[in-house]
Order: C-alpha cells, then structure tokens, then sequence
C-alpha cells in the first residue's frame, strides 16, 4: 500500500525529542504503525508487536524479561495488551535518561491512559492520530491549523487547489482511512463492513464485557442520525431498542476507541450558558456516510441530512488540523436562549473566533449577525467566517470572512 505522508509526523518527532516516552493513540486502522515504522527506518530501533501471543505473553506474565530482550530505543506496538509493562519501561527511562527511547501506540486509549498516569507521568508524550485529513490526502501542503487572519486565509486558499461541491462531497463520501483511499472507491463498502464487524464490535465487547451484535449496528445507525446534533439518549437509545445507560456507555466506548467526539456550549461568567448538551461528530465522514446507506456521493449531496454530515466534515478537519500540528484547540459551540447558534468557535489569548459552516454557494453576510452575541462575553471578537462551497476566499466586510471547505 503506498505511504501517503502524515501531518502529524514533524510533531512525532519533536515530542520524541523532548520526552523519554512516546505513546501514540487513535482508532483502528488509522495508520499508527505505518507512520511510526516509517519513521524509524534507517534507525537501531527494533520493534515489536502484542499482537503477537507470544510476545504478548511475554510482556504480561514477564515484563522484566521482556524489556531486557527488547531493549531502546525501541517500538512497541499494541501495547494496550500489557499495561504492565509500564513501571518497568518507567524503570528502564528513568536509569537511562534519554529521550525517545521509547515509543508505544495503542488503540484503546482510557485503557492505557491509567497505566501512563500511575507509572510514566511527566516522562511520556502523548499524541492522538485519526483519519488522514483532506490536507493529507489532496493539498500534500505544510501542516498548518485554521486561522482567520486575513493574510494567512488568503495564502492558503491561493496555494491550495481548487475543489468543485462535487468534490467536496466525494471527499465526505470516501472519508480518510487508508486503506480506503489507497484501494479505491471500489474497496470502500468493503472495508467498513469489515472494520465493524471485526474492530468495533470485538472492542466494544472487549471493554464492555458483552454486545448484542445487531442492536449495536442499530445503535451506530442512530449515533450517525444524530451527527452534528445535541446528543439526546433517550432518542438513540430508543432507535437502538437499548436502555439509557448502555447508550451513554457504548457512546463513551466510541469516544474511547478515537471514533467520536463532542463539541461543548461555550460560556464564562458574562455569557451564561443556556444549552447544557454537547454536540457528537465523527472523525471519519466515510464512516457516516457508510451506516447511514448513503450508495453515491450524489445522493449524500443530495439527501436531507448533507448539510449535517458537511459540518460534521468541516469541524472534524479543523479539529485534526490542529492535533496534528501538536495543539490542542479549544473548540465549542455557541447557542442561546432563543436558539441562536453559532456553528463552530475557539479561543485563544482571550479573543473569540466565530464560524458558520453552511451548504452554500452563495454565502450571505448576514449569517455574521448572530456572531454579535459574543460581544457580551468580555472577550475579544476575532475575525470570523463562513466555511461553504463557494470556492473562492473573500472578506465579506473587514472582519469576516468566506472561506471554501477546502482550506479547513
């Protein structure tokens, strides 16, 4: 399978250079072994892999034999299968002393986020990898996360190719896991059917103990319903015929294995927040896409729910956009009393940056009004903007701003 080239591997090798311990997390099949085996060629570093019983074994039952049989700088991959090797890998860095020696991934991360916390706190660094971003896949340009600065937007969008509604949607349509994209359309339903059936529903029984394998395949198809909406348990629960509290736990077992996550109300002491519920995105469109039977990127771009599954596609790219550069974006949602929303927005040195993400081609100034509302919080306005089809990037007056799905 060719080697498309990840964003996120500069920050990889940065954090390797400042920590003794590197763990890499994210779901299945996003290509955490092929960068970090990528990265280490033509390098001493041996790798191993608990995906192998027997070295697994021997990691569990001997986890002091094993480090000594693989010692640094060294890679171990899965390594979520033996959390007990990490007081002895903590032992290990903590009499060499030298940074990168280690570099771990693994899939489950609340799993490995307890066994980091007792034994390897302030020696490892942590970097989350997802699906490959639009940037990876079609712009092949230097990793830079979303900024409203009006130079910095007009650079971006001139160095960027340009990309039709159709493409859009095709790009939401494929999604970014590898192998679907380096196997061709032809391999798409395929593949997801298979990364259900053979990863999700063995993690979710693996973490929950059971799973009724039909009424969690209904559960994903309500959880997909619902993307980019208030997250509403009753509903999904009611959808899947389960109850309540196995929908909020199989939702943290999405969220767990890297496949979902939550944009939260935003507010501080001046601007009280009225919606409490956080809003659910998926960080794979293909995934969407696939559960909810869409059979053709023209019936995506055409069906009642694509302006849902394009801004579901616009805040998951600004959000790996981010993580790969090795920030971490305070992303939220605004929405008040009367239901005035603002799609997407973040803060940064106390300055507010507001966005709507609109199936459009013909964006309209005054879907900035409702941007006003932050005015209330103490905060400073920054630039704002309308993410959309319109292809080209323009001002709409001097703070605000079109920018095409293709920039984020």
């Amino acid at each position: 399978m060719p080697y498309i080239k990840r964003d996120i591997e500069k920050t990889l090798l940065r954090i390797s250079s400042q920590f003794k311990v590197v763990l890499v997390t994210g779901p299945r099949q996003v290509g955490k072994t092929t960068i970090m085996k990528r990265l280490m060629e033509g390098s001493d570093r041996k790798y191993v892999t608990l995906d192998d019983v027997v070295a697994r074994d021997l990691a569990k039952n001997d986890p002091a034999s094993f480090v000594k049989i693989y010692t640094p700088p060294v890679f171990i991959d899965e390594v979520q299968y033996a959390p007990e090797l990490f007081s002895y890998i903590k032992m290990q860095v903590d009499e060499r002393q030298k940074n990168g020696d280690y570099w771990l991934s693994g899939s489950q991360v609340f799993r490995l986020m307890r066994g980091v916390s007792e034994s390897l706190a302030g020696r490892i660094g942590l970097l989350d990898l997802f699906t490959l971003s639009q940037n990876e896949i079609y712009n092949h340009k230097e990793c830079k996360p979303l900024d409203t600065d009006f130079d910095n937007l007009k650079a971006r969008a001139e160095s960027i190719p340009d990309a039709t509604p159709t493409d859009i949607f095709t790009r939401i349509y494929n999604g970014g896991m590898p192998q679907v994209i380096t196997g061709g359309a032809e391999s798409r339903d395929r593949f997801y059917e298979s990364y259900i059936r053979t990863y999700l529903e063995r993690d979710v029984r693996d973490l929950s103990g059971s799973i009724d394998a039909l009424k969690f395949h209904r559960f994903m198809v309500a959880v997909v319903a619902r993307t980019a909406q208030l997250v509403n348990f009753k509903a999904i629960a009611d959808d899947a015929e389960i109850d309540q509290v196995t929908a909020k736990n199989w939702l943290n077992i999405l969220e767990t294995l890297g496949l979902i996550f939550y944009l939260h109300p935003y507010s501080n002491n001046l601007l009280k927040r009225t919606i409490k519920s956080p809003k659910l995105y998926f960080y794979d469109s293909g995934l969407v896409a696939y559960l909810a039977k869409w059979n053709s990127v023209e019936t995506l771009m055409n069906g009642a729910q694509s302006g849902a599954i394009l801004e579901n596609f616009v805040a998951s790219e600004i959000k790996k956009g981010y993580h790969n550069c090795g920030q971490t974006p305070h992303l939220h949602y605004f929405r008040n009393k009367d239901s005035k929303e603002i799609d997407l927005l973040w803060e940064a040195n106390g300055t507010l940056y507001p966005l709507e993400i609109k199936k459009t081609s013909s964006p309209d100034i005054r879907l900035t009004k409702v941007f006003r509302l932050l005015e209330k919080s103490g905060k400073i306005l920054g630039n704002g903007g309308i993410v959309c089809l319109y292809d080209n990037f323009a001002p709409l007056d001097s703070d605000n701003f079109i920018i095409p799905i293709r920039c984020v």
